[in-house]
C-alpha cells in the first residue's frame, strides 16, 4: 500500500513524500535507514476529495514538460539522475510533484530503476512515458529520451490547446447567451410586464408570447435547473459506461466540422507517439498497444488494439491498417513505405507533422466559419427579445406624440 510520510532530514529540513510498504513500522524503519527521522506516516486514501478540487495541486501537463526538460538538461550537463531529482525536488513549487520526487528518490537509493519507480505514479507519468524512460535506461541514452519526451509533451499540449480553444469558443458564447436570456425572462421581463399593465398598453402578439414564456419560466426556473442537472448527471453516468462511451465517441467523429478536427488530432497524436516508441526500440506490438491509449477515443483504441493482434500474427502494420477505414490512405502509405525502407519512425513523424498542419488549417477554417454563424444566432436571439420589449414602448410614445 502507498503511505505518505513527513520526516526530518539530517540537515534539519522537513521532507514530505510517499513510499510503498505493507506496514507503518516497516516504512518507519525504511526511512530511518535512509537517515530520515519520521514525524508522521499515514495511509494514502484512494479517493482523496481535495485532489478533485480545481485549486488542488495536481501535476499538470506543463509541470511534467518543465520537469522532463530540466532533467534532460541536467543529465546532458553531466549530473547524475539522483542529483538532478534532488535539485528539482527542492526547486519545484508543486507540492504533489515534490512529494512524488521524494518517493522516487527513496526508491532509487534502494536500487529500484527510475522507470519502475515512476510506474507507481500513473496519475503523473503515463504508460508511454514509462516505456520511453525504460528504453532510455536500456540504451544508456536517458538524456536524449527525456529531450524527445519534452518535445513530444509540448507538441501534444499545444495541439490540444488549439483544439480545445476552437471547440470551447462557440460553446462559451452560446452558454452565455442562454444565461442572459434566462436572466431576462426571470428578472427583467416580469418588471416590464408590470409596467405595461399599469400603463394599460396594447401589447403586440410577439410581446404577449415573450411575457407568457417569462411568467412560466419565472415560476418553474428552479425546476428547469433541477431537470438540467439531472440530465447532465444521467448523461455523465451514461458516457462513463462502456456502451455509452463508445456511442459518444462514434458520435463525436461524425459531427460536422468538429468531427474532422477530432479525427486529425487523434491521428497526429497516434502517429507521433507510435513513431516515438518505435524509434526508441519498443516492440511494434507493444508500441501499438501503448499508442492506443493516447487517442482518447474508443473507436480508435479498438482499431489499434486489433491491428496489434494482426501484427502479432505476422501481418505488416501498413497492411493491417487497411482493414480499418478510419485510417486515411496517406498514413497507411507512409507506414508501408517506412516498413519497406526500415524508417517507420521517421515516416510516422512526418505523418504527425502533416496531421498537425491539417489541424491548424481546420481550426482556422472552423473559427472563420463559426464567427458569422454565432453572430447571426446572437443577433436573432437578442434582436427578438429587444424588439418584443421595445415595441410596446415605441407604440406608447407614438400614441402620446
Amino acid at each position: 500500500m502507498r503511505l505518505r510520510y513527513k520526516a526530518i532530514s539530517p540537515e534539519g529540513k522537513v521532507i514530505r513524500g510517499s513510499v510503498e510498504s505493507n506496514e507503518l513500522s516497516d516504512a518507519a524503519s525504511y526511512l530511518r535507514q535512509r537517515g530520515l527521522t519520521p514525524i508522521t506516516i499515514t495511509k494514502e486514501k484512494k479517493s482523496d476529495f481535495t485532489k478533485k478540487l480545481p485549486f488542488s495541486k495536481k501535476v499538470k501537463n506543463k509541470d511534467l514538460v518543465l520537469f522532463t526538460r530540466q532533467v534532460s538538461s541536467m543529465l546532458a550537463s553531466g549530473l547524475t539522475l539522483i542529483k538532478a531529482l534532488e535539485i528539482l525536488k527542492d526547486q519545484t513549487q508543486n507540492s504533489t510533484l515534490r512529494e512524488t520526487l521524494g518517493g522516487i528518490l527513496l526508491d532509487l537509493q534502494e536500487g529500484t530503476s527510475f522507470s519502475d519507480s515512476i510506474s507507481k505514479y500513473p496519475e503523473i507519468f503515463p504508460t508511454v512515458y514509462v516505456s520511453l524512460v525504460r528504453a532510455g535506461e536500456s540504451s544508456g541514452l536517458l538524456d536524449q529520451i527525456f529531450l524527445r519526451l519534452a518535445n513530444n509533451l509540448e507538441k501534444q499540449d499545444k495541439l490540444r490547446s488549439k483544439v480545445k480553444s476552437a471547440l470551447m469558443y462557440p460553446a462559451v458564447v452560446l452558454t452565455l447567451m442562454f444565461v442572459v436570456i434566462l436572466l431576462m425572462f426571470i428578472f427583467v421581463i416580469p418588471q416590464l410586464s408590470k409596467l405595461y399593465i399599469s400603463l394599460n398598453v396594447d401589447l403586440p402578439f410577439i410581446t404577449k408570447i415573450v411575457i407568457f414564456i417569462s411568467s412560466i419560466v419565472g415560476k418553474i426556473w428552479p425546476l428547469i435547473l433541477g431537470v438540467m442537472a439531472i440530465i447532465y448527471y444521467a448523461f455523465s453516468r451514461w458516457k462513463k459506461s462502456v456502451k455509452g462511451r463508445e456511442d459518444w465517441d462514434k458520435f463525436l467523429l461524425r459531427v460536422p466540422l468538429f468531427g474532422r478536427i477530432i479525427k486529425q488530432t487523434i491521428l497526429a497524436e497516434f502517429s507521433r507517439t507510435f513513431g516515438l516508441l518505435v524509434g526508441t526500440g519498443t516492440l511494434v506490438v507493444d508500441a501499438l498497444n501503448q499508442s492506443a491509449g493516447v487517442t482518447g477515443n474508443v473507436v480508435y483504441e479498438k482499431a489499434i488494439s486489433e491491428i496489434a493482434k494482426r501484427v502479432e500474427k505476422g501481418t505488416p502494420v501498413g497492411e493491417a491498417m487497411t482493414y480499418y477505414p478510419i485510417f486515411p490512405s496517406i498514413l497507411i502509405q507512409l507506414v508501408k513505405v517506412g516498413e519497406e525502407t526500415g524508417k517507420v519512425d521517421e515516416n510516422l513523424m512526418k505523418a504527425s507533422e502533416y496531421f498537425e498542419e491539417e489541424v491548424d488549417q481546420s481550426v482556422k477554417g472552423l473559427t472563420t466559419a463559426m464567427e458569422p454563424i454565432i453572430m447571426i444566432v446572437l443577433g436573432v436571439g437578442v434582436g427578438f427579445l429587444v424588439f418584443s420589449v421595445i415595441s410596446p414602448i415605441y407604440n406608447l410614445l407614438s400614441a402620446i406624440g
